[in-house]
């Protein structure tokens, strides 16, 4: 079976066609004197026969996170509207949140912030099916926060869309919040202080204060956008591509060390990183230097690191170089020097490190491929084949495990969880 993907090259629109590919139990990647990755199992909803792993509820699974005690993992289900969580260590299915309201759930919602007015619907706007789409915890892991890509009625998602939060205790929803339009990336800070969720849609980042243990407390600081914010008005009958007609795409996000930056990079035309002053919110620029299409940042052992999307890379950055850059910005821009580049496999999406800090994962979505970088020489170690087409990636905290999401394509592949064994030596 083949996926057929239309890619945007200049002006030009090419098709660009990639092989199906499925893994079996068994497979696995030896890296003498370094790592073992071994498949064991998975959760997957393309082939009924196999009862064994047959999941109906991964329905395009967007995201993986597992939680900070190492109990437990969630898959954010994009199309089933759904999360659903499983025991890290049996990989039996525990629970499976939905997010469908029927306008019933006063309770959950909290007083607006009056940040995110609707301007094309006004009836009825919460009642809706949410797609969750990234996930982050909080407060050591009581929480679990899951951004919709769009409240299902706004078809160009031009509103406001929502996020919810989940009581890991009971793994139910405690709160629904409102967000911009097409929200993406959550984080927390590193004090556990402050939340940011970044909206592809319109070129904003909300930030919000969440100190506190009870969830109506929490409230939104500020809305600022980088560069621009986008006016939206778009058909309210026609369905456009709104992955692809959203402005800067803006992505990944990070705080840096000390919480009072944050960056959020650009995945359109040459990149580039918005940084925002956190306790004034405040946009304050942008910074150049790095490769273009940066999707995922994380921030780990002094570095910055980034794939980088279409072609394939994946970057780092000291963050003092960071800081030294914003230090000397002027007319809102500077660029950025220091990097180190590591070719890894097209389409390279969400990115994790091994608790250790020795190892880079990276799921490369056109490839079907998870590949291996040593951080110590930022050289590509090794690779080995994942269900097509992988984005979702996660590593339990005792290194253990390693779970990668195959969300899918052109109605081709996807629609798969795969559970690898990590062993470190």
């Amino acid at each position: 079976m083949l996926s057929v993907t239309m890619l945007l090259c200049g002006s030009r629109i090419h098709a660009v066609t990639y092989p199906i590919k499925h893994v079996e139990a068994g497979d696995s990647l030896e890296i003498p004197g370094k790592l073992t990755i071994r498949l064991v199992t998975k959760h997957q909803n393309y082939n009924a026969e196999d009862t064994i792993t047959q999941d109906s509820d991964i329905d395009s699974p967007k995201s993986v996170n597992f939680s900070p005690d190492g109990k437990k993992y969630y898959i954010n289900s994009l199309e089933g509207c759904c999360t659903v969580v499983y025991d890290a260590v049996t990989h039996r299915k525990l629970k499976v949140i939905d997010h469908k309201f029927d306008g019933s759930e006063t309770q959950l919602w909290g007083k607006p912030s009056e940040l995110f007015p609707f301007t094309h619907y006004f009836e009825n706007v919460n009642c809706f099916n949410g797609k969750p789409v990234e996930g982050c915890f909080s407060h050591g892991g009581r929480f679990f926060w899951a951004p919709y890509y769009r409240r299902t009625f706004d078809i160009n998602a031009q509103d406001p869309s929502a996020m919810c939060i989940i009581d890991t205790e009971k793994d139910e929803i405690v709160r629904l919040m409102e967000t911009g339009p097409l929200p993406k990336m959550v984080v927390v800070s590193h004090d556990g202080k402050r939340l940011a969720v970044t909206h592809w849609g319109d070129n904003t980042v909300g930030i919000i204060d969440i100190e506190g243990e009870d969830p109506f407390a929490w409230r939104y600081l500020s809305c600022p956008a980088i560069t621009k914010k986008l006016v939206l008005n778009y058909s309210l009958t026609k369905q456009i591509d709104r992955d692809s007609d959203s402005g800067l795409k803006l992505r990944g996000t990070v705080f840096l060390p000390g919480d009072s930056l944050l960056l959020v990079s650009r995945m359109c035309g040459d990149g580039g990183f918005g940084v925002v002053d956190v306790r004034r919110g405040e946009y304050l620029g942008m910074l150049t230097g790095m490769l273009e299409n940066t999707r995922h940042m994380l921030v780990s052992n002094g570095y910055v690191y980034m794939s980088c999307n279409i072609e394939g890379y994946v970057q780092r950055v000291p963050v003092k170089k960071i800081l030294e850059a914003v230090g000397r910005m002027k007319n809102k821009t500077a660029v950025v020097t220091g990097f180190e580049t590591c070719k890894v496999n097209p389409g390279a999406r969400t990115i994790c490190i091994s608790p250790d800090g020795r190892y880079l994962f990276a799921a490369c979505n056109s490839s079907s491929s998870l590949v291996v970088v040593d951080t110590q020489s930022m050289k590509v170690i090794g690779s080995m084949t994942a269900d097509s087409f992988p984005v979702g990636l996660d590593v339990s905290p005792d290194g253990k495990w390693l779970i990668t999401t195959s969300q899918g394509r052109s109605n081709g592949g996807g629609n798969a969880v795969d559970i690898f064994e990590l062993s470190i030596r």
